[in-house]
């Protein structure tokens, strides 16, 4: 009897190994959503690399191809009302918390209808409606404001939790340890997340840390995770069940949701540049493609075909060239966007009001 019970579980065990939705937990309509998601994200960053190549995006544009499976996976099993905030490698990020794509591409071509009003461009994606709490371009900056919404979150009884990305970069900050020893003496509702794509700019992590990722979290006493960001169904299940037990009182939490970017480390960097060679990127693309790792999946299981792949992708790029299109029909910002959203603004009379209060009133 216990040798049929062992024999049964080694079957069943190997059935799930076999078969990754179940294995996950995901049902196969969710895995189509994660990869018209993906599709949508590739494409909508093609998009805009050909508008920044033609002039119509201008400053910096850090693209996010290669990574789509890091924003799917871990932001689609979030709720509406929890917070997430990012670094300037944002734009698929905020179309995976629910900006729309019009309002994205609009903000990388300084629009009025941008998300920021066309006031922050590509590295400053903000939309409080959607808790997309910002892309924001100092490095590790973000961290702390992040660790500030898990205090409010704690101090008002919530439930929800925020989740900051970060690049291999930010961990030798210092507001990153400042910020997750914060966390941790508190027990903020924070989860941390490292997009690691094996490179600070153009330094290879290994370069300047003498331990790893996983590790950076540790003298806080906050317990770290290690992902394989380019499996969107196994990365989905993780932050799913994280959020979770962080929403019933685990505490802060460390993630090196490892990934790779098949793009520069922006539109002015070439795709390998000096610090990396063609032949591993080449090698990467070929190995690591999120998409087509899950598109292998579902075609094996018999929820997709070649078909219906390509009515997908039509979709993603149609979507893609409609957001295109509304950026370029939206108005640049007009003169009076200069006092709008800044802290000192000038009532009708021409005084100066700080915080509510005259000039006349903050002085004294």
């Amino acid at each position: 009897m216990a040798e049929t019970k062992t024999k049964t579980k080694a079957k069943e065990k190997s059935a799930k190994k076999n078969d990754p939705l179940g294995q996950h937990g995901i049902s196969g309509e969710l895995a189509l959503d994660l990869m018209r998601d993906m599709l949508l994200y590739r494409r909508f960053e093609e998009k805009a690399e050909e508008a920044y190549a033609i002039g119509k995006i201008g400053g910096f544009c850090h693209l996010h191809i290669g990574q789509e499976a890091a924003a799917a996976g871990s932001i689609k099993p979030l709720r509406r009302d929890d917070y997430v905030m990012s670094a300037y490698r944002e734009h698929t990020q905020a179309l995976a918390k629910g900006v729309h794509p019009n309002a994205v591409m609009a903000e990388l071509y300084g629009r009025k209808d941008g998300a920021s009003g066309g006031k922050g461009g590509s590295m400053h994606i903000f939309d409080a409606e959607c808790r997309f709490m910002g892309g924001h371009g100092i490095v590790g900056g973000q961290v702390p404001l992040a660790t500030g919404i898990g205090w409010k979150i704690k101090y008002k009884g919530e439930d929800t939790v925020s989740l900051v990305f970060m690049g291999d970069a930010a961990v030798n900050q210092g507001g990153f340890h400042e910020a997750l020893n914060m966390a941790a003496v508190w027990q903020l509702p924070c989860i941390f997340v490292v997009e690691n794509n094996e490179y600070g700019m153009g330094t290879a992590f290994s370069r300047v840390s003498r331990t790893d990722m996983a590790t950076k979290s540790t003298p806080h006493g906050i317990p770290a995770h290690s992902v394989d960001g380019q499996d969107v169904l196994a990365t989905y299940a993780f932050f799913r069940d994280l959020a979770d037990k962080v929403r019933q009182g685990a505490g802060p939490q460390f993630v090196d949701l490892q990934t790779y970017r098949f793009r520069g480390h922006s539109m002015s960097d070439p795709v390998s540049g000096t610090y990396r060679s063609v032949e591993e990127v080449e090698q990467a693309k070929h190995e690591r493609d999120p998409i087509a790792i899950l598109r292998d999946v579902l075609m094996k299981a018999g929820l997709l075909d070649q078909a219906t792949l390509e009515d997908m992708d039509a979709e993603a790029r149609e979507l893609s060239a409609e957001a295109a299109d509304f950026a370029d029909a939206s108005p640049l910002p007009g003169p009076e966007a200069l006092y709008t959203n800044v802290w000192a603004e000038i009532n009708p009379n021409g005084r100066l009001f700080f915080d509510g209060r005259p000039e006349s009133e903050e002085a004294s």
